[in-house]
């Protein structure tokens, strides 16, 4: 067995230069940090085949004389903890490991000066072996040459990817420390191509909103809802995209803490949690917060790359993030993203070059009269006889419910009107489940099933928090069979699902009773409903806090008392959706995240005609 020994300088640094520098990314990040705590407003990024072959980064801070460059390149020296505590950290590094770990592997050229001084000083170092510092011309500030990152170390860099792909994660990485230092012009190439040129935003207040229109693009600054709010001694500010503006993976959801970009696990969980109850499945919001934290109550001292913090309090932290999303939500009253109509403009271009394509000659009119009789109920106008609904087709409950005679005098008001509201006036249902609307510009297409469904959601949490949700009691309690996985989810969350209005109980050992549901949702098939319930607890399984499972519980439940497709609605109860959309929170988009309309401009539509 061999005997304890130290291990050799070089090898010490070529493993701390392993948790540091991954790859040309990490060093990048590294060196833009040292610039930006140089209080830099200029930083210059030149690299070369995505970092791999070399990376230069120039900036205008204050620069380093001689003495103070020789110190630069050893391990734990550094110039950022004044009062040697952890705990008042206020620059991006600190542990003095960057500028040493990237020369362990790497051909390292650092060039400074101050405005002091008259000339400069360069210093070089190769893999590890350092030369003595040398005059040189330059300007003020540091320039810092990264050549060969990892050439002498083959076992790393056969890991690294394409340079397509490190060239992305480089330009990531500028991206992030851009969007949190708006007064900080940047300008970034790679192999001759400019990447980015961020001019430095330095307006109080647009400062922020001009740069993420820089970096995430102007549909999205445009678009997205702005955050400020304040608890105690901590504060958040940002902006947070529409729900339906969601992307597949987190990469999009861009948190800062103390203007460090951080990929904090609870963090993410939070903001998930926020959103938790307008996303589908799988899919993650466009969001950039600013957390601002005393420097005493958060530790960013507990991951090798700072990727990750903790927090004195995260509760304080967690129900700021998740109380300010969901109230910008509610108060930023019923949007839908331009995404969604451009991706249907899209999908129709293409529909219309294909049918284009494929056809030779016009149907004859026997052949569309027999289109128009196979397609009859499908589209049907206001107009037409058999549009209308008995007034018993909502039960008493429903937000949606009239009775015969106010359906009747509301179908003669003048449908006009109607167009001058965010949604439109109906004008036609499609395929028993559309609603056609007109408004003073263009069309709405709307979900009636997705669209009640965040109806019916909205007011069951609205009288869920003021303790006013009522209930029906069956007239026959409803025994349901359950698998063992599904009863035992059942049982662990008896209360909550009372405090929802389903009053449940265990039922010997392999089913539950039902004995009251929800009012609000009229008539019921409990099977169903206890039954979709069951399966979504087992899905959540451990993984949820009940908060979030509750959510989930709220949205099944919803979707068994809402409109169903292929429900026929008379002009009356279709405006009545309308009208109940626009001022009900959260109503863009469904229970599971899903958009509830779509908006076509009437430029949109002639552009499909080639009209304009």
């Amino acid at each position: 067995m061999n005997r304890i020994r130290l291990l050799p300088s070089h090898l010490v640094d070529q493993i701390a230069a392993g948790e540091v520098i991954e790859r040309p990314a990490s060093a990048l990040k590294e060196l833009v940090e040292n610039a930006l705590d140089a209080g830099a407003t200029q930083i210059i990024i030149d690299q070369t085949d995505g970092g791999v072959s070399s990376i230069s980064v120039s900036d205008n801070g204050c620069g380093m004389n001689a003495e103070e460059l020789s110190l630069a390149v050893k391990r734990h020296a550094t110039s950022k903890l004044p009062d040697s505590n952890l705990f008042k950290i206020e620059s991006f590094g600190f542990r003095g490991e960057a500028l040493p770990s990237i020369a362990a592997v790497s051909d390292l050229q650092i060039s400074s000066r101050t405005e002091t001084m008259e000339h400069g000083w360069k210093i070089r170092i190769e893999h590890g072996d350092i030369y003595t510092p040398e005059p040189v011309a330059c300007a003020v500030g540091t320039t810092v040459g990264v050549r060969d990152l990892f050439d002498k170390i083959p076992a790393r860099r056969k890991f690294l990817k394409t340079q397509r792909t490190e060239s992305g994660q480089c330009l990531e990485v500028v991206k992030q420390l851009a969007m949190a230092t708006p007064d900080v012009s940047f300008i970034f190439t790679d192999t001759g191509k400019t990447l980015l040129n961020l001019p430095a935003r330095t307006d109080e207040y647009s400062a922020i909103r001009d740069r993420l229109s820089d970096v995430m693009g102007h549909v999205f600054a445009k678009e997205a809802v702005m955050l400020d709010a304040r608890k105690d001694t901590c504060s958040l500010l940002g902006l947070m995209g529409l729900p339906t503006m969601n992307r597949p993976t987190t990469q999009y959801m861009n948190i800062f803490v103390n203007q460090r970009p951080v990929k904090d696990k609870q963090l993410i969980g939070a903001v998930r949690a926020a959103y938790s109850d307008t996303l589908p499945k799988g899919r993650y919001p466009i969001i950039v917060l600013f957390i601002s934290v005393a420097l005493e109550n958060v530790d960013v001292n507990v991951h090798p790359a700072k990727s990750e913090v903790r927090f004195s309090d995260p509760g304080t932290i967690r129900s700021l993030i998740v109380g300010s999303i969901q109230s910008a939500l509610r108060e930023s009253g019923i949007h839908a993203t331009a995404e969604g109509a451009q991706n249907t403009l899209n999908r129709l271009a293409i529909s219309a070059r294909g049918i284009s394509s494929t056809r030779t000659s016009y149907p004859n009119r026997l052949h569309s009269n027999a289109l128009e009789r196979e397609n009859a109920g499908y589209l049907q106008s206001p107009a037409a006889p058999d549009f209308s609904s008995p007034s018993y087709m909502f039960s008493g409950a429903s937000p949606l419910a009239k009775t015969e005679e106010e359906h009747t005098d509301s179908q003669t008001i003048d449908n006009q009107k109607f167009t001058e509201n965010l949604l439109g006036a109906a004008r036609a249902q499609y395929h028993k489940n559309y609603i056609i609307s007109e408004t003073k510009d263009g069309i709405v297409i709307i979900d009636q099933h997705a669209a009640h469904e965040r109806l019916v959601m909205e007011k069951m949490k609205a009288d869920l928090a003021l303790n006013t949700l009522k209930t029906q009691l069956l007239l026959l309690p409803e025994i349901i069979s359950l698998a063992p996985e599904q009863l035992e989810k059942i049982k662990h969350h008896l209360e909550p699902l009372n405090q929802l209005g389903l009053v449940v109980e265990v039922f010997g050992e392999e089913a539950v009773i039902v004995r009251e549901t929800p009012a609000l949702l009229g008539e019921v098939n409990a099977q169903e409903l206890v039954k979709d319930i069951a399966e979504e607890l087992v899905h959540l399984s451990n993984s949820t806090s009940l908060e979030d499972k509750i959510s989930h519980v709220l949205a099944t439940i919803s979707c068994h008392g809402s409109v169903r497709s292929g429900r026929i609605l008379s002009v009356a109860e279709m405006n009545q959706l309308l009208r109940d959309m626009e001022v009900t929170p959260n109503s863009a988009q469904c229970n599971h995240g899903r958009p509830t309309y779509i908006s076509l401009s009437l430029l949109d539509v002639e552009r499909l005609f080639g009209r304009r």
